[in-house]
């Protein structure tokens, strides 16, 4: 791993195909970094499904309340929850949400994101200062590539773990 790269701020979530590496950006969106770092360490991330994935545009996951693989799994539900936690308040800035880019999701309220992301397959623009962008994939893109479309996919893929690098 680069040295320059600060390990508190590197999520490492394992898909079926191999590692992503997310580089968090506390200095855009701190809350939402520290969100996602809480929820990493907690476990809450493991095992959650891509519940929304759409060819050309993002994949969303995250639904740490609905969108776990358990037994009593049920996809129609994962996409509504989020995390026990409070919602986070907007954190626009000027990033665009190029390819790569992490966003979080939230319902038609800006203040209401929580728990639940996606990964942008394209340069999203259309999106740019009505999401809140707080990270970006340095490394493994091709496993996001590889993940199972669907609205919901009939099949979802799942994110195996999640953890913040610093503790890996």
């Amino acid at each position: 791993m680069n040295d320059k790269l600060d390990l508190e701020n590197i999520i490492l979530i394992q898909l079926k195909g191999g590692e992503v590496k997310i580089e968090l950006l506390p200095d855009v969106a701190p809350k939402h970094c520290e969100r996602m770092k809480e929820l990493a360490r907690s476990g809450a991330y493991d095992n959650v499904v891509f519940h929304r994935v759409i060819d050309g545009f993002m994949a969303q996951t995250g639904d740490v309340s609905n969108g776990n693989t358990e037994k009593d799994f049920n996809l129609s539900s994962a996409g509504t929850g989020g995390s026990n936690l409070p919602d986070l308040p907007a954190e626009f800035s000027k990033l665009p949400h190029d390819r790569g880019t992490i966003g979080a999701a939230r319902s038609q309220s800006p203040d209401s994101a929580n728990s639940q992301f996606f990964i942008n397959f394209s340069d999203n623009n259309f999106l740019n200062g009505q999401y809140t962008v707080y990270g970006r994939v340095i490394e493994g893109m091709e496993h996001v590539d590889s993940i199972v479309r669907g609205e919901p996919p009939q099949s979802p893929d799942k994110m195996v773990s999640m953890k913040v690098a610093a503790d890996a």
